[in-house]
C-alpha cells in the first residue's frame, strides 16, 4: 500500500510540474495591472466626445474605466501611469493599406513627388534608379524597381517611357510601380519578360500604352495589364522578408496603429504572413484580404482559413475585389468621361470595370455564397453602380449585416449613399485624395465632380458607418494627416474642396478608430476604450479636439501600446518624460 501511494505521489507530481512548464504566462502578469490616469483620455464611445478620469488594463485587457478615486481604491496595487497631461485615444484601427507590399519598398528607389519625396522630373527618376543599381550592385539582367511613380506631379506632365528608362539603364529589367499599384511602366528588357509586344492584344479592363503612331508598347500598363506583371514580379526571399517585417511592423507603431490591413494578399503573400506571425513578427495585428485574381489557388487552400480569431497576429479577413482603377491614374471607372481623356490618350473615355457587370456580379454571388466577407474596390460612380447591381442580385438588407466594404469610394453620387444604405455597405473613404489629387480631380472630372470626392459627411448622416485610410504606401501611414484632410478637403494648391462634406476632429477619429473596428466584426474588441475591450492605446502630446486644425497634422505619437504592451515608445528627454 505504501508503494502506490508513493507511486501515485509521484505521477501527481509529474503532472504538476509540467503543467506549470507548459503553461504559457502572459508577459505583463508580474505587477501586470495599472492605472493610467491625468491626461485627456478619450474614449471614443459614443457619438459625442467622452473622457475618462482614468483607465486600468490587466492582462492585456480593459478592466476599469472611471474616476481615479476609485480605481485606486479598487485596484490599490496597480502599478501608475501617469499621462502628464498628454492624451491617450485606443488604438488606430488602419482600415485600409498593403502591408506585404511595404515589405519590398527597402529594395526599391523612392520615385515619390513632394512632399512624399524628391522626384520632380523624368531626370529626378534615372537618378534614382542608376543610383539604386549602384548601391545594391544589381548586376545586368536583374531587375531594379522604383516606387510612388505619380507621372501628373512631374514637370513633363505625361508618363516616362521605355525610352527614357532605356537611355540609363538599356540592360536591365526595370518597373515603375504607379503610385496607386494599379500599373506600372516597364522598360524595353522588362516587357519582354512579361511577353507585352507589338502584338499584344489589349486586355478588357486594361490599358498598354502605344508609342505614337505605332502598336510598339510605350512601357506604361494598367489594371488587368498590369495584375499578371504584379502577381509575377520578383519577390524577396524570405529570410530577407523576415528581416524587413520588423522594420514595417514599427512603421505602422510609430505611428499610433495597433491593427493593420493587408488590402489585397496573393497566396504566396498569406504563406508568408502565417510563417511570420508563426515566429511571432506581428507586434500589431494584421487582417488579410485575399486578392479575388487567385481565388482557384487560395480557396481550400490547406494552409490558408478564414477564421474570426486571430493567430499569433494574422487573420485572414475576407475577399478583396478590384472592380476599377485609380481616378489620379485615369482609370476610375465613371459615368461621366474624363475631361482630359484616358490614360494612354483615349478619347471619350470612361475608364473601364476590371470585370464586365455579369462577371462581376458572377465572382460576388459565388464569394457571397461561400459566406466570407467582401471588400470591394471602388472609385468610380459606375464601379459602385456594378457593386449595389450584385448586392440587388444577391438579395442583400442591412438586416444581414454582412458588412460589405467599400475601398476609396472617391466619386459617389447622392442617390447611392442612399442606396449603400439600403445594402448594408460600409465605406472606407480615403480623404487623402483631397490633398494629393485634388487638384488632378477638378482638370479630369470638372470642378462639380472634383470637389466632390469623398463624401464623409453625407455617408455618416445617412446612418452609414465609415472608416478613413491611407492605402499605405499610395500615402503616408501618419493618421493625423488624414484627419486633417478629413476636416480642411484642401488640395496641394490650397483649393477647398466641398466644404460641406468636412467632418469635424471627433467625426475624423471615428474614421481612425470605431469605424474601421466595426468593418472588420471587431467592434467590441477594438476601437474604444471600453471595459472588456483590448487593451489597445496610443498616447499623442496634443489632443486633437482642442486644437486648431492647422496644428492636427503635426501631432506626435509618443507612445503605442498593444494589449498591454508597449511596442514602440518615442525617444524624449528623460527630464521631459510622460512617464
Amino acid at each position: 500500500m505504501k508503494k502506490l501511494f508513493l507511486l501515485l505521489t509521484a505521477i501527481v507530481t509529474l503532472i504538476v510540474t509540467s503543467c506549470n512548464q507548459n503553461k504559457k504566462e502572459h508577459p505583463a502578469q508580474v505587477n501586470s495591472t495599472k492605472i493610467y490616469f491625468n491626461g485627456d483620455i478619450i474614449t471614443m464611445e459614443g457619438q459625442h466626445p467622452e473622457y475618462a478620469e482614468a483607465i486600468v488594463e490587466d492582462l492585456g485587457k480593459i478592466v476599469y474605466v472611471g474616476t481615479l478615486d476609485h480605481a485606486q481604491t479598487k485596484f490599490s496595487a496597480a502599478r501608475k501611469i501617469d499621462l502628464q497631461g498628454k492624451t491617450m485615444l485606443p488604438g488606430f484601427i488602419d482600415a485600409h493599406s498593403h502591408f506585404s507590399i511595404a515589405l519590398g519598398l527597402v529594395n526599391q528607389a523612392n520615385l515619390c513627388s513632394p512632399p512624399m519625396g524628391e522626384i520632380k522630373n523624368f531626370n529626378d527618376i534615372q537618378k534614382a534608379l542608376v543610383a539604386l543599381k549602384d548601391a545594391r550592385n544589381i548586376p545586368e539582367g536583374e531587375w531594379v524597381i522604383g516606387w510612388g511613380y505619380d507621372p501628373f506631379q512631374l514637370e513633363e506632365n505625361r508618363d516616362i517611357t521605355k525610352v527614357e528608362l532605356d537611355e540609363v539603364l538599356p540592360n536591365h529589367k526595370v518597373m515603375l510601380v504607379h503610385i496607386s499599384n494599379h500599373g506600372a511602366v516597364l522598360n524595353s528588357k522588362a516587357l519582354e519578360w512579361a511577353n507585352i509586344n507589338s502584338d499584344t492584344a489589349q486586355p478588357s479592363g486594361g490599358v498598354i500604352a502605344r508609342m505614337e503612331g505605332s502598336m510598339d508598347p510605350a512601357g506604361m500598363i494598367f489594371e488587368t495589364a498590369w495584375l499578371p506583371v504584379k502577381a509575377n514580379k520578383p519577390k524577396s526571399n524570405e529570410a530577407q522578408l523576415m528581416k524587413d517585417i520588423d522594420n514595417v511592423v514599427m512603421q505602422y507603431a510609430a505611428n499610433g496603429y495597433t491593427h493593420a490591413q493587408d488590402g489585397a494578399t496573393f497566396t504566396n503573400e498569406a504563406l508568408f504572413l502565417k510563417n511570420a506571425a508563426a515566429e511571432g513578427k506581428l507586434k500589431i495585428d494584421v487582417a488579410a484580404l485575399m486578392i479575388f485574381a487567385e481565388m482557384d489557388q487560395w480557396m481550400n487552400h490547406p494552409d490558408l482559413n478564414f477564421t474570426k480569431a486571430y493567430k499569433n497576429g494574422l487573420k485572414i479577413q475576407g475577399v478583396k475585389i478590384v472592380q476599377d482603377g485609380s481616378p489620379q491614374g485615369k482609370t476610375a471607372y465613371m459615368t461621366q468621361p474624363y475631361l482630359t481623356g484616358g490614360p494612354a490618350g483615349e478619347t471619350d473615355w470612361y475608364g473601364e470595370p476590371t470585370l464586365t457587370r455579369e462577371q462581376f456580379t458572377a465572382l460576388f454571388t459565388k464569394v457571397w455564397n461561400e459566406g466570407l466577407q467582401i471588400f470591394v474596390h471602388v472609385n468610380g460612380d459606375a464601379a459602385s453602380d456594378d457593386l449595389i447591381h450584385a448586392l440587388e442580385t444577391v438579395g442583400a438588407t442591412t438586416e444581414q449585416d454582412k458588412r460589405t466594404v467599400t475601398i476609396h469610394t472617391q466619386f459617389q453620387r447622392t442617390d447611392q449613399i442612399k442606396k449603400f444604405a439600403e445594402l448594408g455597405i460600409s465605406p472606407s473613404y480615403f480623404t487623402n485624395h483631397c490633398f494629393y489629387w485634388g487638384d488632378d480631380h477638378i482638370r479630369n472630372q470638372g470642378e462639380e465632380r472634383g470637389k466632390a470626392i469623398s463624401p464623409m459627411k453625407s455617408a455618416m448622416e445617412a446612418g452609414l458607418i465609415v472608416s478613413n485610410h491611407s492605402d499605405f504606401n499610395v500615402t503616408p501611414l501618419n493618421p493625423f494627416f488624414i484627419l486633417w484632410t478629413s476636416m480642411t478637403r484642401e488640395t496641394r494648391s490650397g483649393v477647398q474642396l466641398d466644404q460641406n462634406e468636412r467632418l469635424n476632429a471627433y467625426e475624423g477619429l471615428q474614421a481612425l478608430t470605431t469605424g474601421g473596428a466595426y468593418q472588420v466584426f471587431e467592434e467590441n474588441r477594438k476601437g474604444m476604450i471600453k471595459v472588456g475591450l483590448l487593451a489597445d492605446f496610443v498616447i499623442i502630446d496634443k489632443n486633437p479636439l482642442k486644437i486648431e486644425t492647422d496644428l492636427i497634422k503635426e501631432i506626435t505619437v509618443l507612445e503605442t501600446i498593444k494589449e498591454g504592451q508597449t511596442i514602440y515608445k518615442k525617444t524624449i528627454d528623460t527630464n521631459n518624460s510622460f512617464k
